[in-house]
């Protein structure tokens, strides 16, 4: 898979499909790389040109000095079109990814045809919880709290029925910079789009969790009560509900982007 070197930071994408066909762009959660899309890059690259990158400080991409803010990680996204020379996208971020997704919306409209908030907020957690968390990744390590980040992306249903899903997404997140994933940490606790997000006038579908702990139902009607005209959709599954409703995740997909 090829690199982008922009001007702060080198970052590890993946493209595939048609030429000639729309662009869809899909942005992962905190903890996670590109490969958590892999069921959406299967089930859309016939029709779409298929855009996934690692955020920075995830996955393949570098990882320069933190803290980050989500409009690092927006820029960041901007940068990677550009050197891609491509123009309008339809844009699919989850958690972290759909709070830079919301970013994009209020800054850089222009560039989207179309926004999927997935199991993202507003707002996520308090600082305590986010500074919290830092603290105890900088000493021990990503290790140290995957089986409670685990807990809260998959029900325990989904981990027992499909263990080997759980394992995988577990050494993802434990393969995730230490240095990365507390300076993303940071960008998560200090975004706060609550007052502003109703400027968004681009089409927007809002997909939550029924079982969401970190980004609850509650906080996706939220958004999709204050985005004009958004639509919203929930379905059974923790904060990563495209793997574990990955069928369903997709054709609420599907039908938004053929609205």
């Amino acid at each position: 898979m090829p690199f982008a070197d922009l001007t702060e930071v080198r970052i590890h994408y993946s493209l595939a499909g048609p030429d000639s066909a729309p662009v869809l762009v899909f942005s992962n959660s905190l903890g996670a790389d590109l490969s958590m899309w892999d069921a959406q890059t299967s089930a859309f690259e016939n029709n779409f040109r298929v855009l996934r990158y690692d955020t920075r400080g995830h996955g393949r991409s570098s990882v320069p000095p933190g803290p980050y803010n989500v409009a690092t990680l927006g820029r960041d996204f901007l940068a990677l079109l550009d050197s891609l020379a491509l123009d309008r996208v339809y844009f699919c971020g989850l958690s972290l990814g759909g709070q830079t997704a919301q970013w994009l919306g209020l800054n850089a409209s222009s560039r989207f045809h179309k926004l999927i908030l997935c199991n993202t907020a507003a707002k996520i957690g308090t600082d305590e919880i986010w500074n919290t968390r830092i603290a105890t990744v900088l000493r021990d390590g990503t290790e140290s709290v995957a089986p409670g980040v685990i807990g809260r992306w998959f029900t325990a249903g989904y981990r027992a029925a499909h263990p080997e899903e759980a394992d995988r997404a577990q050494r993802m997140l434990e393969a995730t910079s230490a240095e990365g994933y507390v300076a993303c940490c940071a960008a998560v606790r200090d975004f706060d789009s609550r007052a502003s997000v109703a400027q968004i006038r681009l089409p927007v579908l809002v997909i939550a969790g029924a079982q969401d702990p970190s980004t609850s139902p509650e906080d996706g009607r939220f958004l999709a009560s204050q985005i004009p005209n958004a639509q919203f959709a929930e379905l059974d599954a923790a904060h990563l509900s495209n793997i574990e409703q990955s069928e369903k995740f997709n054709q609420e997909l599907a039908d938004f982007l053929q609205s």
